[in-house]
């Protein structure tokens, strides 16, 4: 295998000085080797390297030093990675960066420990620890300020009402931020500065009355979009937002992440979102990592109109600016958050928490999702589409299926996939689905959600090792800041299925060392369509690497975390997390 990596190399290499190059670029000039303890390229499990050259920022071959000396005697030699493994650039597909600016500066009540740009905060695991720590917040901040925490989890800290949060304070508006990011709960002072009335509920479906038809407080779905708006001078204060992206790029540079994609660009307005990233993020070199983004549907209805498909193809040429990258590809909804129990279930749905009684919510209902996907479809564009529940899983794949049938060949890509029964899975793999999974769920939730999912759906949360089998390429995601943009952490999790209660959930659903590594390389670049751009080390491709202290294949799954990280190569440009 490596003398048939080392030709293919050489041929491009040879391509390269037909098309238009001088013979010294076949030599090597201007080229430069990087010896390693190992090279994971991902190519093949069995592909075997110790040494890659590049040029001009992309990779032009592999093989031993002295194979690669060899074939390109003009080439310098860069011993910085002797005794390191280089691998391909680690890659976070789904995350926010906006989201995580606001939320990484708030005051945090997590209900488990939970990485920052600070360290790591203490988890919060009862209801009277979190309400006290939301009474000392309130206690130590300036009288009238209102107050925006993050962090509350329902089937933790157990249900929550305006009589709670009024308890605490109704001198000013106290709003708690569910840690799924989808729900917000709201004291009295704080609901009547927002001006919300029972009302609410003629155009919001996300509206929680109790049984005298007055608000609870909570907020959530599409009815959030209203706190976002009455709390903007809170939560986009501009000081607060800068920290929280630089913290948040801190924490991607650490985990050695070379590349990471926005899951839901426009969603805060195009306008404030690249301020946002040209002021905090500015470029790839200037910040250590890439950054892409792929626009959300609604934000794209509500814009363009008729004209939404053009807009994402103006987009992605650079005809309308965007602050970094646009990928021809769109984010869409079919059901709501698997943290706060909105997801789509079916019957008999919820058997307890604050959804207790009902099967969660559609974003969009079954019959309306292939119509909705259908015009970027056709214009030969790429799906990125949040679906957990298992209802939610049927009516994706049936939508799935009418876009198959209508032609194209385009790329589809689940996100989270909370929920897969096994008729799913091979459903999946039939309709050449991808698969990227909240690498989560299982740590945090899966002992936490049985009660609520009930028998078997208890079984059924990220059955990546079946899905895998189904020839489904499957990648795991942070969907920062719900948990820490580390995809060593993200991909470890799948090999052992640990739980934060010490358990282990589904054992044999687990990723081998291989599949997981691979999950956080190449079939995460597949995920968001970039496979031929990154994700493996191989001739032609963008020479973007994270350089390990160890390799991890050969590091028992639980202690990938603790692998050295030295930092990245950035299209051929070494950055150290010294610098």
């Amino acid at each position: 295998m490596r003398n048939f990596i080392l030709g293919a190399a050489l041929l491009f290499a040879v391509a390269c000085s037909r098309g238009g190059a001088d013979d010294a670029t076949a030599a090597g000039e201007g080229a430069v080797i990087y010896p390693a303890a190992s090279v994971v390229t991902m190519a093949a499990a069995d592909a075997l390297a110790s040494a890659v050259a590049v040029k001009d920022g992309r990779i032009l071959a592999t093989g031993t030093e002295a194979e690669l000396a060899k074939a390109l005697p003009k080439a310098s030699v860069d011993r910085t990675f002797e005794g390191m493994v280089i691998v391909p650039g680690l890659i976070d597909p789904h995350v926010h960066v906006m989201l995580g600016a606001l939320q990484y500066n708030l005051p945090l009540t997590p209900p488990w420990p939970m990485a920052t740009p600070h360290g790591m905060r203490a988890g919060i695991g009862t209801r009277e620890g979190f309400l006290a720590e939301v009474a000392a917040i309130e206690a130590s901040t300036a009288p009238g300020e209102p107050i925006v925490i993050y962090g509350y989890h329902n089937l933790v800290h157990g249900d929550l009402t305006r009589t709670d949060l009024d308890a605490i304070t109704t001198a000013r508006p106290l709003v708690i931020w569910h840690y799924s990011s989808h729900d917000f709960y709201l004291n009295s002072a704080a609901i009547e500065r927002a001006g919300f009335t029972p009302a609410l509920t003629e155009k919001f479906h996300g509206v929680d009355l109790d049984e005298n038809g007055e608000l609870t407080g909570r907020i959530y779905e599409d009815a959030a979009i209203g706190v976002l708006g009455a709390f903007a001078d809170v939560m986009l204060a501009p000081e607060n937002v800068s920290a929280g992206f630089q913290g948040f790029s801190r924490m991607l540079r650490e985990a050695g992440v070379t590349t990471t994609v926005e899951m839901g660009y426009g969603l805060f307005g195009w306008e404030i979102e690249d301020a946002n990233i040209r002021s905090n993020w500015g470029d790839a070199q200037s910040a250590g990592y890439n950054l892409y983004l792929v626009p959300e549907y609604r934000a794209l209805q509500r814009s363009f109109g008729e004209d939404r498909v053009q807009a994402v193809r103006d987009m992605v040429s650079g005809v309308r600016p965007a602050a970094a990258p646009v990928l021809p590809r769109v984010k869409f909804f079919t059901d709501g958050a698997f943290y706060s129990q909105t997801m789509r279930l079916s019957p008999p749905g919820y058997l307890s928490g604050q959804s207790k009684g009902s099967e969660g919510l559609w974003v969009m209902k079954p019959d309306e999702i292939a119509p909705t996907i259908q015009p970027y479809w056709d214009a030969g564009l790429g799906v990125n589409i949040h679906s957990n529940g298992d209802a939610a899983q049927g009516a994706t794949l049936m939508a799935l299926k009418t876009l198959r049938n209508s032609g194209g060949d385009n790329s589809f890509t689940i996100e989270h996939g909370g929920l897969f029964s096994p008729h799913q899975v091979e459903e999946a793999g039939r309709l050449k689905a991808n698969v990227s999974a909240a690498s989560h769920y299982v740590y945090y939730m899966a002992d936490t959600y049985a009660d609520p999912l009930g028998e078997p759906r208890a079984r059924w949360i990220s059955p990546l090792g079946a899905l895998t089998d189904a020839g489904v390429a499957v990648t795991v995601h942070s969907d920062a800041p719900l948990a820490p943009p580390e995809p060593l952490r993200a991909a470890s999790v799948h090999i052992t299925r640990a739980t934060r209660e010490g358990g282990t959930y589904e054992a044999t659903m687990a990723l081998t060392p291989y599949e997981a590594l691979e999950s956080v390389t190449l079939d995460a670049a597949r995920a968001v369509g970039l496979e031929a751009e990154i994700g493996s080390i191989e001739p032609g491709k963008r020479a973007d690497f994270t350089i390990l202290g160890a390799n991890p294949l050969d590091v028992a799954g639980e202690n990938w975390t603790g692998i050295p990280i030295w930092g990245v190569v950035l299209a051929g440009e070494k950055r150290p997390l010294e610098d």
